[in-house]
């Protein structure tokens, strides 16, 4: 498969869901050549490579659903020179997009599961996508549990989301922030907490419990012991790292985590699999 020729796409939404993070939605004006796959076509967990004219390229994650009619949704904040530009850029602007790349969640290995899902700050983007491809088949996994903290309640991304979410019988919401502020409307349960807060109460089965993570990496040496005194075995605790995947097919080596490739090894792993290798949380 042919991922590094990059396709035209155009801006078609913008919603501004925070003070420097937005969801964008393109949409392909170019059709994938032959034998390459159409980046709009992808597993949650997965990432594709966005160019802006005259800033670069950078990897963001996916965080919608993927779709046969060229859509995709990406959630990005501002926070260097391409994710600039791109907030800089109008509606209708082009940019140009490749992928997908990696390895994401194992939703084959989640039938029948329990999925604890745990967020943090702009991890929720990626663990979006997760959940609304385990909502599109709800019928195939055990309780969904949704655990998601930010530093400030005008923090939490997809806020107009949330609400819903939290409506749903088959699915358990819980936030948490750093600090005060007014929650989002229909939102049960807002603490002021850390993280690992939300998991006091929870009925977790060990044995058939899943943990998909996203979050920053120093998070994750504070979430995941936790999990791993409640009886979850390593194996089944799954974490999508943050790199810089500059080439997405394992040339560069600049997203190397000790003996793996985030690009190609990840970015999505099992805990089992990081656990050992010094660097890698």
């Amino acid at each position: 498969m042919n991922t590094s020729v990059p396709l035209a796409a155009r801006i078609n939404a913008i919603r501004h869901l925070t003070e420097d993070t937005a969801l964008f939605t393109l949409q392909l004006t170019e059709r994938p050549r032959q034998h390459q796959p159409s980046p709009a076509r992808f597993h949650p967990g997965q990432f594709l490579q966005l160019s802006v004219a005259g800033a670069g390229e950078a990897p963001i994650s996916y965080c919608g659903f993927p779709s046969s009619d060229g859509s995709i949704e990406l959630c990005v904040r501002k926070a260097g020179r391409v994710t600039a530009a791109l907030h800089e850029t109008a509606l209708g602007g082009q940019v140009a997009v490749r992928g997908p790349f990696g390895h994401g969640f194992p939703l084959e290995h989640y039938a029948g599961q329990d999925v604890l899902m745990m967020a943090g700050g702009l991890g929720m983007a990626p663990l979006r996508s997760l959940m609304l491809a385990l909502l599109h088949q709800r019928e195939r996994y055990g309780q969904l549990t949704l655990l998601y903290g930010a530093k400030a309640p005008e923090a939490l991304l997809f806020r107009h989301e949330l609400g819903d979410l939290a409506n749903r019988k088959d699915l358990l919401v819980r936030l948490a922030v750093d600090r005060a502020g007014e929650c989002p409307p229909g939102i049960p349960s807002c603490r002021i907490a850390l993280l690992p807060a939300l998991l006091e109460g929870l009925c977790i089965a060990p044995d058939r419990t899943v943990v998909p993570l996203c979050g920053p990496p120093s998070a994750y040496r504070f979430l995941i012991p936790p999990l791993l005194e409640r009886g979850i075995a390593a194996e089944r605790i799954q974490l999508s790292l943050e790199r810089r995947m500059q080439c997405g097919v394992g040339r560069c080596g600049h997203c190397a985590v000790g003996t793996l490739l985030c690009c190609v090894d990840g970015p999505v792993f099992a805990y089992s699999m990081l656990k050992d290798l010094e660097g890698a949380l």
